[in-house]
């Protein structure tokens, strides 16, 4: 059985501006890379926080099926949305304390996505040399770059 890991990030040029996420989907079988995927893409007027909201919807949406898999994000905001915060939201109908949930589109998007897998979330800090990071990083730069001016 094969391990699989999906590395996140997202990009934007301004906050709002042109931005791109970027997903690198790995299956491992013991330490070997049986598989991989390359994913990006990008928006001419977005945030940051929602092309990390998307890097994760698109690796989770792109399995063709049920899966058990590690999401490795670079964004405390897409870790503990989907891991703590979301609960609160859900119970309260969609809704928090103090106003509306920025990106609601895309947290009911997301939660949707996980709920097909079994999804364990994990935390790296960006810029810091983990190799699959940075490939992600590259590719929502690329996702990025149509969108630049």
């Amino acid at each position: 059985m094969h391990h699989l890991f999906a590395y996140t990030d997202g990009a934007c040029s301004g906050n709002p501006g042109p931005g791109g996420w970027g997903a690198v989907l790995i299956a491992l079988d013991g330490n070997v890379v049986v598989k991989e995927r390359n994913l990006k893409g990008g928006e001419a007027h977005t945030t940051n926080n929602r092309m990390e909201l998307l890097a994760a919807i698109n690796a989770l949406e792109a399995l063709s099926g049920p899966s058990t898999l590690t999401v490795v994000t670079d964004s405390s905001y897409v870790k503990d949305g989907i891991t703590k915060w979301i609960y609160g939201w859900k119970a309260k109908g969609w809704k928090k304390k103090g106003g509306e949930i920025k990106n609601i589109d895309l947290w009911q998007r997301l939660d949707a996505a996980r709920n097909l897998h079994d999804v364990t979330w994990e935390w790296v800090k960006g810029h810091a040399g983990h190799p699959e990071n940075e490939r992600a990083d590259e590719l929502a730069r690329a996702g990025m770059a149509p969108f630049k001016r």
